[in-house]
């Protein structure tokens, strides 16, 4: 048993290494070929216990010649720690894994690019869909009757309304809104767009109005004009948003492509969300019972009823219900340029609340997009801003309390907004 055999013979390989049919134990095809027996020249073999002689290196998958050391013999193992190839395996110098490739500063760049800008552009059209689908599109313009031709650019009506939906008693005590049935129109205002500046016209409430005959918005009786002159307001309070722009369309021979609607809740909700508006109130202050204005003169900063309040104050102006279109044209203009600051448009915990607050409270037409709705909003900053044109209806006067449009006046004017001219005409 302590007889080892001595190295297989060329027969042997033969018989085992070149294809021959005989079966090869597993043993025979994995084991390395080793020869037993004495210490090479020149080497001396370690002691071993039980007799066992040393083992020569493995060189050329014969058992031949030296040279390279395969490891076995001196237990050595490569790639782990310690050994002698290190983690870089046999043969790299040093023995380790070797220096770590230079980042790829391009390469690294350019995907936090893409990432980034797929973020946002993810960002904005889940805003888009969100904003759009909170639009409450109530207003039907189909059913307005005997319509103007279509001019150039687009013509917005914006109307704010007294509507007191959603406010408790003591919101309505607050605000000083009464609790009067139904709803009417506080501001009514003409935006058109187009190629030649933007025109901001404010049509005073107590405005002399035709009745002409139209379609009722729920019945869809139709009812004869019978020459019937009211307030324009009284138009909306008896038949809603499509008898006032047949009432409007009817007495200045210009189309409404898009109807806007606002209620005193909504506004002061927008209001707030801004974090309030700035607002110079003139030498000698303002104060009205009615409204719930109360305001010392000089620059301050208003919350959602006081801006309310400020707005629908005329009893305490001089020029009535012109001083009050004036003032809520210059509230729109300082409210808009407070919306489109870089603090609120790029806060998302301010713009999304801007945003929810103003949407859920606008009443649109059924045809009104979002991309129409921020047409107008940036066309009102514009003109409030000094890039267009801001003015009131021209008056000729009044008569049993009602103001009189000035009628060669208003019919310049309309032929230059159908046209897309610039306006020449000016207004009180």
């Amino acid at each position: 048993m302590n007889d080892w055999p001595e190295g297989w013979s060329g027969d042997n390989r033969d018989r085992y290494g070149r294809g021959s049919a005989s079966a090869r134990p597993e043993s025979a095809r994995v084991m390395r070929q080793v020869r037993r027996g004495q210490a090479a020249p020149g080497q001396s073999a370690p002691p071993y216990g039980n007799g066992v002689p040393q083992q020569p290196s493995y060189v050329d998958g014969q058992g031949h010649g030296g040279g390279y050391d395969s490891g076995y013999n001196t237990g050595q193992v490569y790639g782990a720690p310690g050994g002698g190839g290190g983690y870089g395996g046999p043969g790299e110098p040093g023995g380790g894994r070797g220096p770590r490739p230079a980042p790829n500063w391009r390469k690294r760049i350019k995907w936090t690019a893409i990432v980034v800008i797929t973020g946002l552009i993810v960002t904005t059209v889940a805003t888009y869909f969100w904003a759009d689908s909170k639009l409450n599109r109530e207003v039907d313009l189909s059913k307005v009757i005997d319509r103007p031709e279509q001019g150039d650019g687009t013509n917005y009506l914006i109307v704010g309304s007294d509507s007191r939906a959603g406010l408790s008693s003591e919101q309505k005590k607050q605000l000083h809104t009464g609790s009067a049935a139904g709803k009417r129109t506080d501001s009514m205002m003409i935006l058109h767009t187009g190629s030649n500046g933007d025109t901001l016209i404010s049509l005073p409430r107590d405005s002399d109005v035709e009745i002409p005959s139209f379609v009722g918005s729920e019945s869809g009786k139709t009812y004869k004009g019978t020459g019937r002159h009211v307030k324009l307001n009284a138009a909306y309070a008896e038949d809603g948003p499509e008898l006032l722009v047949r009432t409007v369309e009817f007495n200045t021979g210009l189309k409404i492509d898009h109807y806007v609607e606002i209620g005193f809740a909504g506004f002061a909700n927008i209001v707030d969300a801004v974090g309030g508006v700035e607002i110079d109130i003139p030498k000698g202050g303002m104060k009205d019972t009615k409204s719930g204005a109360d305001f010392s003169a000089g620059k301050q900063t208003l919350n959602g009823d006081q801006a309310l309040a400020f707005v629908r104050t005329r009893y305490a102006l001089a020029g009535s219900d012109l001083d009050r279109t004036k003032n809520q044209q210059k509230f729109l203009n300082a409210l808009a340029n407070q919306v489109a600051t870089p603090g609120t448009v790029l806060n998302p915990f301010k713009l999304y609340p801007t945003m929810g607050a103003g949407l859920d409270s606008l009443i649109v037409d059924k045809d009104m997009g979002l991309y129409d709705l921020g047409k107008m909003f940036w066309a009102m900053k514009g003109v409030n801003g000094g890039d267009g044109t801001s003015m009131n209806m021209p008056i000729s006067g009044s008569a049993n309390g009602n103001l009189l449009w000035d009628k060669a006046k208003v019919k310049t004017l309309v032929d230059e907004l159908k046209n897309d001219e610039k306006v020449t005409v000016s207004g009180n």
